[in-house]
C-alpha cells in the first residue's frame, strides 16, 4: 500500500490553487497576487517589487480601459472571484473524498490486522515469523495512514479558511467596483452640468455681442447718412442735371437707409419744391462697383426697396422721372454683406433639408389676410411649403420657378420674397428676421445650381408686394 501524495498538480492543474501549508499568515487584508509561471507553477506575487493595493489595481485597470479599451468588465472581474471560490470549493470536496476513503483504510487494515493475528496463532516456526512482520508492517501502515489524516484534517482548514478569504475579497471587490462606478457617473452627471452651464454662458454672450453689434452699427449707418446728406448738399453737381427742372428735383429727393443687406432704402423727400412720389415714375438699377452697364431690376418700381444677396457688392441707382425729366439718386458706395450671414448659410447648406417659418401675405397675387405659421422647406432637390401636416405647393428646382426679394413692401420689404413655384402659382411670404430671408434666397439659388438650374427673379412683371 503506498502513502497518499499531497501534489494536486493533476487534479488542479487547470485553475491553478496551490495547496496552503500549516503556518499561513496573510500579510494584508487584500487577496494575494498569485501568476502562473513556467509549466504552469504557481509564483506569488509577494516576490514582484511592484506589488499594487486593491485600488491601484482597479485605477489601472480603468486606464487600460481608456488607452486600449481592453479593461476587464465588472462581469469578469467577478467571475474571476467567482472561479477562485470554485476551485476552493473543489478543494474541499477532494478533502472530503480522501478523509472518506482514509476512513476505508482504516477498516481494511484493522480486518487485515485481526485476520493475521488469527493466523499467527495457529502456524508456528518460519511461518509465524512471517506472519509478526506482516502484523508489524500493517501496524506501521495504520501509523503513516493516522499521521495523514492530520494533515488532511489540517489541509481541508486551510482550504476552508482560504475560500472564506476569497469570498470576502470578492465582495469587497464588487463593493469598490460599485462605488468606482457610483463615482464615474456622478463624474459624468458633473460634466454635463457644467458642459451645459459654458453652452448657455456662450449663447448668452453670442446674444450679448449680436445686440451690441447691431446697434454700433445703426448709430454709424446714421452718422454715414448724415455725412452724405451734408456731402449732397455741398456738392449737388454729382447729380445727373441737365436742365433746371432736374436740379429742382435732384433738390428734392435722397436715399434714406442703411447700404447693407438686410435693410431698406426709400426715396425721401427732403424738400417741399418737388412733385409727390405718386406722380412719379420710378425704378431701381444696380451697378457693378467697378464700372459697367448698369441692370434693370425687374418689378422694383416702388419708393421703397430691400437689397438682396445679389446686390452686395453692387450699387444701387433709382431712377425719377417726371414730365419727361429724369433724376437718378446713387448709393455712396456697394452694398455691404449682413455680418454672419455667409457663414450662416454654409452651415445650412450641410443640411439635406432647412425649414423656415413663414407667414403667406400674397397668394397669386392676392392679399392673403390669415396670419397663421406655415413651414417654407427648402431643400437640395425641391421647395416646399406646408400648413401643419397638408402640403400647400410642392416643386422641383426648374426654369419657371422664380425665387427673390419682394419689390417695395414698406418697413416689412427686408423679411419677405417672391416665390413662384410654378406658372400660375406664387407666393409672397414674410419671414421672423431679416436673415432667415435672405439665407432662404441664397440657399435656395445655391441648390437650384446644383441642380443645374439658375433661379431668377420675375421678368418685367407688375409690381410685387405693393
Amino acid at each position: 500500500m503506498t502513502r497518499v501524495s499531497r501534489d494536486f498538480g493533476n487534479t488542479m492543474q487547470k485553475d491553478a490553487v496551490p495547496a496552503v501549508s500549516a503556518d499561513v499568515v496573510f500579510a494584508s487584508s487584500r487577496f494575494p497576487n498569485y501568476k502562473i509561471g513556467a509549466n504552469n507553477q504557481v509564483v506569488d506575487g509577494k516576490d514582484d517589487p511592484k506589488v499594487l493595493s486593491m485600488k491601484e489595481v482597479v485605477a489601472r485597470e480603468t486606464a487600460q480601459l481608456l488607452e486600449q479599451q481592453k479593461r476587464l468588465s465588472v462581469r469578469d472581474l467577478a467571475n474571476k472571484f467567482e472561479k477562485g471560490l470554485a476551485a476552493a470549493a473543489k478543494l474541499s470536496e477532494e478533502a472530503k473524498l480522501r478523509e472518506a476513503a482514509s476512513l476505508e483504510k482504516h477498516v481494511l487494515l484493522k480486518k487485515l490486522r485481526d485476520a493475521l493475528e488469527s493466523l499467527r496463532g495457529r502456524v508456528a516456526g518460519r511461518n509465524k515469523d512471517d506472519v509478526e512482520e506482516a502484523i508489524a508492517m500493517v501496524e506501521a501502515l495504520a501509523v503513516q495512514l493516522t499521521q495523514r489524516e492530520g494533515e488532511l484534517i489540517q489541509e481541508k482548514a486551510e482550504v476552508k479558511k482560504l475560500a472564506d478569504f476569497l469570498k470576502k475579497a470578492s465582495e469587497d471587490a464588487k463593493k469598490l467596483v460599485d462605488e468606482e462606478r457610483a463615482f464615474a457617473r456622478a463624474e459624468i452627471e458633473s460634466a454635463r452640468a457644467a458642459v451645459q452651464r459654458v453652452e448657455e454662458s456662450l449663447q448668452e454672450h453670442e446674444r450679448m455681442s449680436r445686440a451690441s453689434g447691431k446697434q454700433d452699427f445703426e448709430e454709424l449707418m446714421k452718422e454715414v447718412q448724415e455725412a452724405r446728406r451734408i456731402k449732397m448738399l455741398h456738392q449737388p453737381s454729382k447729380l445727373a442735371m441737365s436742365k433746371r427742372i432736374e436740379e429742382k428735383l435732384s433738390d428734392s429727393y435722397e436715399l434714406d437707409g442703411s447700404e447693407a443687406l438686410g435693410s431698406y432704402l426709400r426715396i425721401k423727400p427732403c424738400s417741399n419744391n418737388g412733385p409727390e412720389l405718386s406722380k412719379c415714375s420710378i425704378q431701381w438699377y444696380r451697378v457693378p462697383s467697378e464700372g459697367g452697364k448698369r441692370e434693370l431690376i425687374s418689378g422694383a418700381t416702388k419708393s421703397v426697396y430691400a437689397p438682396e444677396p445679389f446686390d452686395v457688392g453692387r450699387i444701387l441707382q433709382a431712377e425719377i422721372t417726371y414730365n419727361g425729366q429724369q433724376i437718378t439718386l446713387t448709393t455712396t458706395g456697394a452694398v455691404d454683406p449682413a455680418p454672419g450671414l455667409g457663414s450662416y448659410v454654409e452651415a445650412l447648406v450641410r443640411k439635406h433639408d432647412v425649414e423656415f417659418h413663414v407667414v403667406v401675405t400674397q397668394m397669386n397675387g392676392v392679399d392673403h389676410p390669415s396670419e397663421s405659421i406655415h413651414v417654407l422647406h427648402v431643400g437640395k432637390m425641391r421647395i416646399k411649403l406646408c400648413k401643419g401636416k397638408m402640403t400647400i405647393a410642392k416643386e422641383y428646382y426648374s426654369t419657371s420657378m422664380q425665387l427673390c426679394g419682394v419689390r417695395g413692401g414698406g418697413n416689412a420689404a427686408a423679411q419677405a420674397l417672391f416665390w413662384q413655384a410654378k406658372k400660375g402659382v406664387s407666393f409672397v411670404l414674410a419671414f421672423e428676421s431679416e436673415r432667415e430671408r435672405n439665407a432662404t434666397i441664397m440657399l435656395a439659388r445655391r441648390f437650384a445650381f446644383d441642380c443645374n438650374i439658375m433661379l431668377a427673379g420675375p421678368e418685367d412683371r407688375s409690381p410685387l408686394g405693393s
